[in-house]
């Protein structure tokens, strides 16, 4: 940590000194001089009449100017900077928009941010006032294109209708573009690694920890290797849903992702859940594993496990509260920071506001589907245009595709719109959105009632828990026509308890000692500021399975209990044949 002191404070100490001696005559300037003491007058000089006049002069004067005296010190008092180094491991994407919000805090609190990125990031920008890149000339696997075509290859899936075979297909293939990804993560730090040059540079840097989104494990990898504090900016991890990694989990109540099951299940449910939790196990060992394994063994030991990584992190900044998720055990090193990018609205651009004003009692529905859907099928886009042209609202939708051939007068396309700034004006009723962790945690803080249309990965998971909680309605986007829709905005704009319910869970949200954005940041300095968080960490990642869920105990205790029973069984046997044996020669006597 470097410390610095504000440079003013040496200018105030010399001009009081210097106004203390300009009230000193030569003579004692000089025996001052001659004893090296400037701050302190002899006991001997105070005593001559003419230095006691002086003085009271001197206290006049300062007592006169003593409040501008004050404002001077408190402005200008020893100030002390803590200036971290911080290495960013992002993942690219709408994962980015996260990572940079802390980012740009991190700069404006004075901390040196390294940020790792490959050189065909798609958002990362080389250049920035906000951090210092460091460039990986490698195919990172995870840009515009590939992304592209998988979302094209998942929607594609959908639209053939909803059935358990379409849910197959669509897990099967997520788990095949996910083993990709996760192959080109792993050659991608192989050779890091192997840039023994750039791993120097790393390690000389003394970095005070790395930060790292563990929804791909690049960074957490890194972490490990250049043994520095590891702290989580997360909502999932490579193997899911992060809680799952680091908590504990009882299925009974704690649905798995993409189920849409609550908290509360009957039976059936909890054996749907359990069947789900089995499946995403499967997943994991065939389709993410295989691709860590032999780097792991190379450069960090053979000894280590690929889930201890994630769970020997000191610090895990959850993207979500207890606003939004079910109620669930967590751990002490788990921090809750749901909605931290949430702001109050800025005034909007001049032509969004003449638009919005135009909309008069009728109000504005806004609509984006997220930075990975610019567009929809030709179909499905003519169905939403056409139920919007019916509304007496005005409508704000966030397209980049071809103009939809029923495109009403009341609907203004943007390729890009102030999202949260547009959910804070008062005029905005409904949002019809995709489902993104950051679209509804901004539709919570702003108060406004949402309309789903999920598409892929967690966005069906997020609205449910809207829609359990009476703040919005999901409606399927592969099944529904024009009719379908305009029900749905029918439904959610004049049902007022979805308005009531969604500024119900607004209050809740902002009734908190400290911003989330600040929570996270106190956390990630205090880790700075100790060298990690172990003395958070709980034990359970050592343990193997059998001793984490108390196997060889209850074995061990089952066992004795058998012994003990098995004991009273021979006892009562034995007695028994005694007694056999001694009322049968009792018989045999009186027969004779």
């Amino acid at each position: 940590m470097a410390k610095f002191y504000h440079p003013l404070y040496f200018l105030i100490i010399c001009a009081y000194n210097k106004v203390k001696l300009q009230y000193q005559s030569p003579s004692q300037v000089e025996a001052l001089e001659d004893k090296h003491v400037h701050s302190t007058l002899s006991l001997s000089l105070w005593k001559r009449k003419n230095i006691e006049k002086q003085y009271i002069e001197y206290l006049k004067r300062i007592k006169m100017h003593w409040p501008w005296v004050w404002i001077t010190l408190c402005l200008l008092c020893p100030t002390v900077v803590y200036g971290g180094k911080v290495l960013v491991f992002p993942v690219d994407g709408s994962h980015w928009v996260n990572m940079k919000v802390i980012i740009e805090e991190l700069h404006s609190r004075g901390h040196q941010v390294s940020v790792v990125r490959s050189s065909n990031s798609w958002y990362i920008k080389e250049t920035s006032p906000l951090y210092t890149s460091i460039t990986l000339n490698i195919d990172s696997g995870f840009d515009e294109d590939f992304i592209t075509e998988f979302v094209t290859q998942l929607m594609e899936i959908q639209r053939e209708g909803k059935s358990a075979w379409t849910r197959f297909k669509l897990e099967m293939e997520q788990a095949q573009k996910s083993s990709e990804i996760n192959e080109k993560t792993s050659k991608m730090l192989e050779l890091l690694f192997e840039n023994k040059d750039l791993i120097q540079s790393l390690q000389d840097s003394k970095y005070d920890l790395v930060l790292t989104d563990p929804a791909i494990p690049g960074g957490v990898i890194l972490a490990h290797y250049l043994r520095l504090p590891l702290v989580f900016n997360v909502r999932w991890t490579s193997h899911g849903e992060g809680h799952f990694s680091i908590a504990p989990s009882p299925l009974s109540y704690v649905p798995m992702t993409g189920t849409e099951l609550s908290d509360k299940m009957s039976f059936f449910e909890r054996l749907f859940n359990v069947i789900i939790f089995g499946f995403t196990e499967y997943q994991i060992a065939h389709y993410v594993l295989p691709s860590y394994a032999g780097l792991i063994e190379k450069y960090l030991g053979p000894e280590v496990d690929y889930f201890s990584l994630f769970q020997a992190a000191d610090l895990w900044l959850m993207r979500v509260d207890f606003v939004f998720e079910f109620p669930r055990p967590t751990m002490p090193n788990v921090v809750y920071m749901g909605g931290f990018q949430c702001k109050p609205a800025k005034p909007l651009p001049e032509y969004l506001e003449e638009f919005v004003q135009s909309s008069g009692e009728h109000g504005v529905i806004i609509m984006s589907l997220g930075t990975l859907i610019g567009e929809l099928p030709h179909d499905l886009a003519d169905d939403i245009a056409a139920a919007f042209a019916k509304l007496p609202q005005k409508v704000i939708w966030r397209y980049k595709g071809d103009r939809p051939a029923t495109l009403g007068n009341n609907t203004l396309l943007v390729d890009w719109m102030p999202q949260n700034d547009l959910l804070g004006h008062p005029k905005i009723l409904l949002f019809v959105a995709h489902g993104g962790t950051n679209g509804v945690q901004e539709a919570i803080y702003h108060g406004v009632p949402i309309l789903g249309l999920p598409l892929i990965f967690d966005q069906r998971d997020n609205l449910f828990r809207i829609e359990v909680r009476g703040a919005g309605k999901i409606m399927d986007i592969f099944t529904m026509n024009e009719d379908i829709f305009f029900q749905g905005i029918q439904e959610v704009l004049n049902e007022p308890s979805y308005r009531l319910n969604m500024q119900r869970l607004s209050r809740l949200h902002r009734d908190q000692p400290m911003k989330p954005l600040d929570t996270a940041l106190f956390w990630i300095e205090f880790v700075m500021r100790h060298k990690g968080a172990a003395h958070l960490r709980t034990e359970s990642y050592r343990l193997p399975w059998y001793s984490y869920h108390s196997v060889d105990v209850i074995l061990l205790l089952v066992g004795v209990v058998l012994i003990i029973l098995g004991t009273f069984a021979v006892l009562i046997r034995c007695l028994c044949s005694v007694c056999l044996r001694t009322k049968s020669k009792s018989d045999l006597k009186k027969l004779k």
